[in-house]
């Protein structure tokens, strides 16, 4: 059993389950304002469909980020470790769990609705894309940022079956929010790319210039995402979590240019996960509580 749960572990570690919280409450957060318009809670069956249609499409673009990236980390000092270069994992075994994962997202989707089982091979083009585009284009966080972005879109086109101005607005929120932390992200291995021909904004307008550009996204991302406040009505719990946001994301970027050695782990991962939960707890008490923030007359 102990052998067992260390080969899930290691699998969970190769594809970075634990990161499916950056995109999985702005999925959740989707759902439940697609939910309030119709019909109240959408229940457990499909709210169990949609985290895992989130966890097979995350899962599907992390493997084949490793397959197709394998050479690159082998070759990078940071990443040598990883499970592939490092011989810890198979390329047949990372290449089968790339097809199972795939595979689940369709059947998930097909268990949802017929619009999010017809879209779902597009969902799994679009989230191993970003993988290759370091190769050809400086805006690869953008490539990304569009792939994150399918979550609030997918799990509205769950509820709903159809689409709105919404999860749009949400998704552009998500753009902006990725691009700005993947730069941040982007910045550790900018030597390394740059002597490989590899492309990001940190390459192509240095470390300096791209963490202004990053910190010009976060602040667009926060403003679309009080406005999107502002347009669904939502009160004071959200824009309390607003402002809570706004924080993190202000001490992300001072920690960024501190540059100290655990600024990275700090900033990109807890920093990003707080905005990410703190966002689905706000937006769930104001669909879950709608009346409790209402003004008494």
């Amino acid at each position: 059993m102990i052998q067992g749960l260390q080969t899930l572990g290691r699998w969970a570690e190769f594809v970075k389950i634990s990161h499916t919280i950056f995109a999985l409450p702005f999925a959740l957060a989707s759902m439940a304002i697609a939910a309030r318009a119709s019909h109240g809670w959408p229940g457990w069956r499909l709210f169990l469909l949609i985290v895992a249609a989130m966890v097979c499409a995350r899962t599907c673009a992390m493997a084949f980020n490793r397959i197709v990236d394998r050479k690159y980390d082998a070759l990078n000092p940071r990443t040598a470790g990883r499970h592939l270069p490092a011989g810890a994992i198979s390329l047949p075994s990372a290449w089968t769990l790339w097809l199972l994962s795939a595979a689940g997202l369709v059947a998930v989707s097909w268990r949802i609705n017929s619009v999010c089982f017809y879209l779902s091979p597009v969902a799994i083009v679009v989230v191993c894309f970003y993988s290759l585009t370091k190769r050809f284009t400086n805006y690869t966080h953008v490539y990304l940022g569009i792939a994150l972005a399918l979550a609030p879109v997918g799990a509205w086109l769950a509820v709903r079956g159809s689409l709105s101005w919404e999860p749009v607005i949400l998704g552009v929120a998500v753009v902006f929010w990725l691009v700005g932390f993947d730069i941040i992200y982007a910045i550790q291995d900018y030597e390394f790319d740059r002597r490989h021909g590899l492309r990001s904004l940190v390459v192509a307008w240095g470390p300096r210039n791209a963490l202004m550009a990053s910190f010009l996204s976060h602040m667009l991302m926060w403003v679309v995402l009080a406005g999107f406040g502002l347009l669904v009505r939502f009160r004071l719990p959200y824009f309390v979590g607003m402002a809570i946001i706004l924080l993190c994301l202000m001490f992300e970027h001072w920690l960024a240019r501190r540059r100290s050695l655990n600024w990275v782990n700090t900033a990109f991962f807890k920093l990003n996960a707080v905005v990410s939960a703190v966002y689905l707890a706000v937006t769930v008490a104001e669909v879950a509580f709608p009346d409790f923030f209402r003004p008494q007359r």
